[in-house]
């Protein structure tokens, strides 16, 4: 018998145990979050089944926590005859999602958190750092997981003692990175110990010398490194993959051609609401790093393109974002490779390129490249790129090498 919506809501309508109240409520928010039929009807199934054995064991909904799903997980079970699929392999995830959602409607109690006394001094540095510095949210948590791991490499579950950092805790930390780990990772950590030690003196914790100690990463600013742009062809070719009778082909068209016309960075992309797009006047509204806000012209295709998703792709959803996930839960797509560093994967494999490079800030690249060729300066790069620094652009002068050679001086003596 093939399930049915009716079938799931039945299951959840079973139940008499402790969630009996609250799993009908539970399997319609999976019905709004457009879940498939045969996953509904699993998920309702597995809350059921956890019901029936918190009954059983005499726990209170209040008291529900992850030990429980735990202690569940291995109880002795005998898996169908039919089941074709690893035995519990989606069991765990579906309870946690049950527990996040209880949790979310204040039926039982947050999970206690367990923190460190570096916890407790970070909350401030964070602060300092998006309220004095006006650092990006997702810059400061990267700040923060790399001064976090420094602080428990010294002092572990001991209490933080600032006046207590030496030159050689600094170096030694750094010095044990991985050795595989890339320069601008390790850029990262030291600009990160960096902050947080000019914040420790700021707090008059921290002499001044100390900062000098944070080891330098060895980098060349006189040879950076070529752009990683993709072809003007394999370009094309991605965003001609992307099958326009099918409502992901259609979102995944429009999002590359975001990145190929507009240079926009994924994040960016991903961050776009609806209410970003200004038909009328042609222009849309990009939130770039640190907050800054820009309007954009929307081009002709690329407008079609969004519009084309918005009237028979995107699908209907509270979720404010312009792109949302193909599957369920419906939402925004997620930061990372995950979102749309994804879509640029998979578009690269269907038309068969076999990049070097599979992310989507290649496509910024391409832009910049074939600008500079057109004739753009430097700073008309820039300002399109949205380059708060000069030396930003800078790295797209190694780019024309011909145009380069015109400009250098014959060599003494030689042929001219």
């Amino acid at each position: 018998m093939e399930p049915t919506l009716e079938g799931a809501m039945a299951l959840a309508r079973s139940a008499t145990g402790p969630l009996s109240p609250h799993l009908t409520a539970f399997v319609a928010s999976l019905i709004d979050q457009r879940y498939a039929i045969v996953c509904l009807r699993a998920k309702a199934w597995r809350a059921a089944a956890f019901d029936a054995w918190l009954c059983k064991q005499g726990i209170e909904l209040a008291d529900l926590c992850e030990a429980h799903i735990e202690q569940f997980s291995r109880r002795n079970y005998q898996p169908r005859s039919d089941c074709r699929s690893k035995p519990r392999r989606h069991e765990a995830p579906a309870l946690q999602q049950l527990l996040r959602y209880l949790r979310a409607q204040g039926l039982c109690a947050a999970t206690a958190e367990r923190t460190l006394p570096a916890d407790a001094l970070l909350v401030g540095f964070e602060q300092f750092l998006l309220r004095d510095r006006g650092l990006a949210v997702s810059t400061t948590g990267g700040y923060r997981a790399s001064v976090r791991e420094f602080l428990v490499d010294r002092f572990g579950r001991e209490r933080v003692d600032l006046g207590a950092l030496r030159a050689m805790d600094i170096i030694g930390f750094v010095q044990r990175r991985p050795q595989r780990a890339r320069p601008h990772a390790l850029k990262h950590v030291v600009t990160a110990l960096r902050a947080f030690l000019r914040w420790g003196q700021y707090r008059g914790e921290i002499d001044a010398a100390l900062i000098h100690s944070v080891p330098t990463v060895a980098s060349w600013s006189t040879t950076p490194p070529l752009p990683r742009a993709i072809s003007a062809d394999h370009a094309r070719g991605a965003i001609d993959s992307c099958d326009p009778g099918t409502a992901v082909g259609r979102r995944d068209r429009a999002v590359l051609l975001l990145l190929a016309r507009l240079g926009l960075r994924g994040g960016e992309v991903i961050s776009l609401l609806l209410d970003d797009i200004d038909w009328d006047a042609g222009h849309l509204r990009v939130r770039g790093k640190n907050g800054h806000e820009c309007l954009m012209p929307l081009p002709v295709d690329v407008g079609q393109a969004i519009a084309a998703y918005l009237r028979s792709g995107r699908p209907p959803s509270a979720d404010r974002h312009l792109f949302l996930r193909a599957r369920a839960p419906l939402r925004g797509l997620m930061h990372g490779s995950d979102g749309v560093g994804s879509i640029v994967r998979k578009a690269l494999e269907r038309a068969g390129i076999d990049a070097p490079h599979k992310g989507s800030h290649q496509f910024r690249h391409a832009l910049a490249v074939r600008m500079l060729q057109g004739g753009a300066s430097l700073p008309e790069i820039g300002e399109v790129l949205r380059h708060r620094n000069p030396v930003s652009t800078s790295i797209y002068a190694k780019v024309d090498i011909v145009a380069l050679r015109t400009l250098a001086s014959p060599w003494p003596g030689g042929a001219s």
